[in-house]
Formats: C-alpha cells, sequence, structure tokens
C-alpha cells in the first residue's frame, strides 16, 4: 500500500500545481512512467475494453516486494494483502509471512509462498493469494527491492526508529532514531534472524522504511526530486494500474485511510525435509479469510473481480 502512496503522492502533488508549466511537464512524465511500469497479468485479454474502478466498491492489491538481481528472478520476500472499502472507510493490510508453508497452484506437494514468483513470477503470486484466501486480487504492484537503495538516495535519505540495537550487512543501528542512506536502509530492512519478531519483525521495518519515503515525497520540498523518483519507479516497479486507474483509486478511495487495521497470520516455525517453514493452521487461515472477505463484501462462492467493471 505504502508504493501505491508514493505514486499517488506523486499525483497529487501535480493535480495541486497544476497550472503552472512545470507540473505540466510532470504530469506528462509521470504518465510516460506509468505506462512503462504497465506489466498487464497474462490471464488479462490486452484487446479487452478499458476496465474501470467503480465508485464505492471494495478494491483489493498484492504488493511484492522482489528481491531480484541481475539473471535472477528472485522471490517475493515481501507480500502484502491490501483491501480498501471506502463505504467502511477502512483499509485492511495483511503481511504474509514469505515462509509461510502452502500449495501453488500447478505444482505439484506444499511449498513456500513466496517460491511461487520464482516458480511463475506476479501472474502466479496473485493465484497463490487468491487460492489460499479465497478472495480475488484486483491488483498487483511489484517493485524490485534492489530500486529501494536509489529511490531513497533520490530523496537525500529516510529517518526511521528501531526498537532495539542490532548490526547487519555492515552497518549498526541502534534503538531509537537512524538516519537511512539506500545502502543503509537495504540492510536495515533485510535483517531478520536477530529480530524477536521473526519475519514479522522485517516486515514492519519495510513499512517503516517504504512510509518514511512516502511522506518525504508528500512534502513540498520532495516535489524538486520527482524526476529521479519517476525514474527510478519506472525502472523498478511493474503494476497493471494505469494511470486513470491511480487516479481513481485517489479519488474514491482517500478517505478510507482514516482507518487503517493490520492482519497478522499467526503461526510458528518447523523444519520440514531440512528446510525451514513458517506455519499456520486452518483455523487461522479460515479466519483471515473471513476478515478479507467481509472487508470485500463477498458471499458465498464469489470468485469474480471485486470492484473492477468493463
Amino acid at each position: 500500500m505504502k508504493k501505491i502512496i508514493i505514486i499517488g503522492a506523486v499525483i497529487i502533488g501535480l493535480l495541486i500545481f497544476g497550472t503552472t508549466g512545470y507540473a505540466y511537464y510532470m504530469y506528462h512524465s509521470l504518465g510516460k512512467t506509468v505506462k512503462s511500469m504497465n506489466e498487464p497479468l497474462k490471464d488479462q485479454d490486452p484487446g479487452q475494453k478499458e476496465k474501470h474502478i467503480e465508485p464505492a466498491k471494495p478494491i483489493s492489491f498484492l504488493l511484492l516486494g522482489v528481491d531480484q538481481r541481475k539473471h535472477d528472478t528472485g522471490r517475493s520476500d515481501a507480500m502484502l494483502v491490501v483491501t480498501v472499502n471506502p463505504q467502511k472507510k477502512s483499509v485492511k493490510i495483511l503481511s504474509i509471512p514469505r515462509d509461510t508453508r502452502t500449495t501453488i497452484p500447478g505444482r505439484e506437494g506444499m511449498d513456500k509462498i513466496n517460491a511461487a514468483y520464482a516458480y511463475g513470477g506476479a501472474d502466479l503470486s496473485v493465484k497463490t493469494v487468491e487460492n489460499l484466501f479465497h478472495i480475488p486480487i484486483d491488483y498487483y504492484v511489484k517493485i524490485n527491492m534492489e530500486g529501494l537503495e536509489d529511490l531513497i538516495d533520490a530523496v537525500g535519505g529516510v529517518t526511521v526508529n528501531s526498537d532495539f540495537s542490532f548490526s547487519y550487512g555492515g552497518y549498526s543501528f541502534q534503538k531509537g532514531e537512524n538516519q537511512l542512506d539506500g545502502k543503509r536502509a537495504l540492510a536495515y530492512v533485510r535483517m531478520r534472524k536477530q529480530d524477536p519478531r521473526g519475519d514479522i519483525g522485517r516486515e514492519a521495518r519495510q513499512r517503516d522504511v517504504i512510509q518514511a519515503v512516502a511522506e518525504k515525497e508528500l512534502s513540498l520540498s520532495g516535489l524538486k526530486d520527482l524526476p529521479d523518483v519517476l525514474n527510478i519507479i519506472g525502472d523498478n516497479v511493474k503494476t497493471n494500474l494505469t494511470l486513470n486507474d491511480m487516479k481513481a483509486i485517489y479519488q474514491n478511495d482517500k478517505d478510507a485511510l482514516q482507518s487503517v487495521e493490520s492482519l497478522h497470520l499467526d503461526g510458528s516455525g518447523k523444519i520440514i525435509d531440512g528446510l525451514w517453514y513458517y506455519i499456520v493452521n486452518d483455523k487461522v487461515i479460515h479466519h483471515v479469510s473471513n476478515e478479507l472477505r467481509n472487508q470485500l463484501e463477498l458471499t458465498g462462492t464469489d470468485v469474480g473481480k471485486t470492484s473492477i467493471g468493463s
């Protein structure tokens, strides 16, 4: 959700300053950036009439943070399901631990959920999450976490607060306030084993860093960085959202940010066949599924997209 907010912040800033020639140039640049980011899912018909977001209807997203290096597809180290209900003015965000053991459509046996991206990219990640929680995913946003380093440097670094002191990747972080450039930020979000909360703590640090970037871009001082930010986003983000989708989401759903609730998959670690997995029992999965389905106003065996019309 925070990555969407970064893009939304760019749009908002340009709309506010839309009377200036510079803003016109930047809005044009934004359109080019979003076009370069656009990557429909393979099961979507590119020749189909353009879809649109219906006002007042719930909508769902899958956000993927992929640790992808050259010549390596990578795995999704961060997976967040975001459900927005404009009528209830609420957002529910579910962080899925990357080692969660589940079935992956088209694959035999059980695997870690982050392997879905390695096997079939965003398409298979979306199908896996839909299958696990019995919900449709309307949109996905994928960011290469390597690009986070450049993005943070482009905005002049960020400030975060850590709950404890630790060292990782050759960097030391103190309890309390920490100033991060791009390289330090990557080390900060990648550490996992020293965190008493494990993957959940790591995901919280990722959200804190991304939120800090978003807040910086929301400030007027952040506008001067927009050309660099747009270039970095264009190089490192893929999504099936269009610019019109983003504007509609802001117009229809901005009030929903008044209430943001985090959902959690409570489970425990277990070694199976020599591999460490995060095990979540069926009762917890069922409970979280119901939370998400209620947020999306799904009943019975609804399987269609939640809020996209044609």
